[in-house]
């Protein structure tokens, strides 16, 4: 499925994003001027065997490209599902229970429920090693390599496959962990190795010592996938470079990523946001809300003034019972509610949709590939949003009477109403449920989500966009061109991107502006050189500063972005004012007249690479061309409360100002976009569906 983009000449990229349900596949031809696109169910047995029918449904080969982009969730199912190696952690002597006690987060003390984040390593497997540093570093207790030795029998008996290490403050000298990774690795040469300060160089022992401990867990199993790949495209006559997206939606090297697997927990929605970043700057939008909605899961992030909102921690597995991730990511905000999550009736006798999903296989009912849960998507065949021989182009037709035999035996019945009732009642509640993910990255952020435009992309996104965005009072929905394929483009938008931080504690009135510019030299300086190993071209080489701040006697810092004139006047009411207003964004509240000081130090490098630029679409008049009409199909509305005789469009023949009125749906291969009655769309010049929101 190609579509024209012109002015570009640059080296071929084909990019690949694997979800849950479907594998995505994005290339460009620098020849042609043509992004092909191809879409295929994921295959979870051979992940590659997905990739490669994605690449040949685009019509294009690993051979004819020179870098070959892939997101996966590899990284982050292998750590929701727990089925992750078998995994070690080597601590310092005294302080073996870090890792279980945690931070003692309660986050509602009042709920019954509650129950505390289980540890990725038993405690059993967790082995102290007789040494000590002091937080600045000095030796306190040299190390005992006896101490390495006895540990390393006990994990070789215990047939441990991956090994984490923490010592404590090792991110002011890692000479105690370079050592002990050292000796683990002599004695136990099959075991994945991994030390604290290699992935974390921030203070925080419980947050660094699990970030170590997920990169252990996940590493085998991703670092096999990658060479997989790897092994698969040489045999397939490749011979460019192999990226993969981190969680900060850039690029790094395939074997820093067998390295530092953790660093892709996010890989694949992290792209989708790089890709509403780089369609707001061409639409002059400084803020919008990406919001993703895949078979198995629905994302959520933020574009605020221009860039892409990040954070320099995560919470996986929600907050209630999450472990922490100490690497920078996208701030995405993700619910279990999918296209194939599965609705059922709970004990008590209540209908819950997600998180379980369908997934590939069997996948919803509707796919007749031996599903009988009935799933979000089975909802929409019902109730006419999706078109049962219209699916992905009409290469998978939909079998609606599973789909209402599915609805029927597992949710009208058991409640007592329509088949169609429940169908309707699985879409409210999927929405209601999706609507926190976008909450989660703006309104709880201190940000306004009535403000900000709602970019929906996955195949999934378009047809629940419009009642995401009435259930927040949001105004504005933007469809881009070929949303079920949106994070794969993205990835086409990104960048070779090293994040770098430093734990620098001092007062902002005593901060010496000499040594803290010592401080981001080196940091950049390690960008630059990790840059230049690549082996990747870069366009140019872009740098920015950040610190984290705090109040003194407060315990969490926020993140302020430096500019370069505040930087080079060395300004510190500047930075203070700085520090004030993000504060007031993020809590609700400031304190101009309190000290501040200075956490850590971030430098980010990033190698700027040549981007497909989008391409103009030809114009048309007000009314859609003839050839656009698909005819009527009957849909029922929640928000009319009625089935109404819609009508259906046909995507590829819009035209630029080309304008519909809901209600309506308008198909393409691989997604449907839903206008509620009310609504109103116009195509803007680049082929988006801008669609402004009205009242039912």
């Amino acid at each position: 499925m190609p579509l024209t983009m012109r002015g570009w000449r640059a080296s071929a990229r084909i990019a690949a994003d694997i979800g849950g349900t479907f594998t995505d596949v994005a290339s460009f031809d620098e020849k042609t001027g043509h992004l092909r696109l191809g879409k295929t169910l994921s295959t979870p047995r051979d992940l590659v065997e997905g990739i490669n029918t994605g690449v040949e449904k685009a019509g294009t080969a690993f051979a004819d490209a020179s870098l070959f982009l892939h997101g996966s969730t590899v990284a982050i199912n292998t750590m929701l599902e727990r089925s992750g190696a078998r995994t070690a952690l080597l601590i310092t002597e005294g302080f073996r229970d870090i890792y279980e006690i945690g931070r003692i987060n309660r986050p509602d003390a009042y709920n019954l429920y509650f129950r505390k984040h289980v540890p990725l390593v038993e405690r059993a497997l967790c082995f102290e090693v007789r040494e000590r540093l002091m937080a600045d570093g000095t030796v306190l207790q040299a190390l005992d390599e006896a101490s390495v030795d006895r540990a390393c029998d006990r994990m070789a008996a215990e047939g441990v496959e991956a090994v984490a290490i923490l010592l404590l403050h090792c991110y002011r000298n890692p000479a105690h962990e370079e050592r002990v990774k050292a000796i683990v690795q002599a004695r136990l040469p099959a075991a994945f190795v991994t030390a604290s300060h290699e992935l974390s160089q921030e203070y925080r022992e419980f947050e660094r010592c699990s970030t170590a401990v997920a990169n252990a867990y996940i590493g085998p199993r991703v670092s096999r996938y990658v060479q997989g790949i790897d092994r698969h495209l040489k045999d397939a006559g490749f011979t460019g470079s192999f990226l993969l997206v981190q969680s900060t939606g850039g690029l790094y090297q395939s074997a820093q990523a067998q390295v530092e697997c953790v660093r892709m927990l996010e890989s694949g929605p992290a792209a989708g946001v790089v890709g509403v970043q780089a369609l707001a700057r061409v639409l002059g939008l400084s803020d919008a809300v990406a919001f993703d909605m895949g078979g198995t899961t629905a994302k959520a992030g933020v574009i605020y003034q221009g860039e892409v909102m990040t954070t320099s921690a995560a919470l996986v597995g929600g907050y209630n019972q999450a472990l922490p991730v100490q690497i920078p990511m996208v701030d995405i905000f993700e619910v279990g509610t999918g296209g194939g999550s599965i609705a059922l009736v709970d004990e008590a006798g209540a209908m819950r949709v997600g998180p379980q999903s369908a997934g590939a296989e069997p996948g919803p009912a509707c796919y007749g590939l031996g599903g009988r849960q009935p799933t979000v998507t089975d909802a929409n065949l019902i109730l006419g949003r999706l078109g049962s021989e219209r699916f992905l182009g009409g290469e998978m037709q939909l079998d609606r009477a599973a789909a209402e035999a599915a609805l029927r035996e597992r949710i009208a019945e058991p409640l007592g109403m329509t088949v169609r009732d429940a169908a309707d009642g699985v879409l409210r509640i999927a929405i209601s449920a999706m609507s926190y993910a976008v909450k989660g990255v703006s309104t709880d952020r201190g940000l306004d989500a009535a403000a900000f435009p709602l970019v929906a992309y996955g195949g999934a996104g378009p047809l629940h966009a419009t009642s995401i965005a009435r259930e927040i009072g949001m105004s504005r929905v933007i469809i881009p061109l070929a949303p079920g394929h949106f994070c794969a483009f993205g990835m086409l938008h990104s960048d070779l991107r090293y994040d770098f931080v430093r734990t620098w504690f001092t007062p902002l009135a005593d901060a010496s502006f000499s040594e803290l510019d010592q401080v981001f030299r080196a940091l950049i300086r390690e960008g630059r050189d990790t840059l230049g190993r690549s082996g990747v071209k870069a366009e140019a080489v872009a740098v920015s500063r950040a610190i984290d701040m705090r109040y003194v006697g407060q315990e969490h810092p926020v993140t302020v972005d430096l500019t370069p004139e505040v930087f080079k006047r060395r300004d510190r009411d500047a930075i203070k004012a700085l520090f004030d207003a993000v504060h007031l964004r993020r809590y609700g509240t400031c304190a101009p007249g309190e000290r501040a000081e200075v956490v850590s130090l971030r430098a980010t490098v990033t190698g700027v690479m040549k981007k497909p630029p989008l391409a103009l679409i030809e114009r048309g008049g007000r009314v859609p061309l003839r050839a656009a009409r698909r005819g009527e199909r009957s849909c029922w509305f929640a928000e009319s409360s009625r089935a109404v005789s819609t009508p259906v469009f046909d995507r590829a023949w819009l035209r630029a100002g080309n304008r519909i009125a809901g209600p309506a749906l308008i198909e393409e291969h691989a997604s449907t976009t839903v206008l509620l009655p009310g609504d109103r769309l116009l195509v803007d010049p680049w082929g988006n569906l801008d669609i402004e929101i009205g009242d039912c």
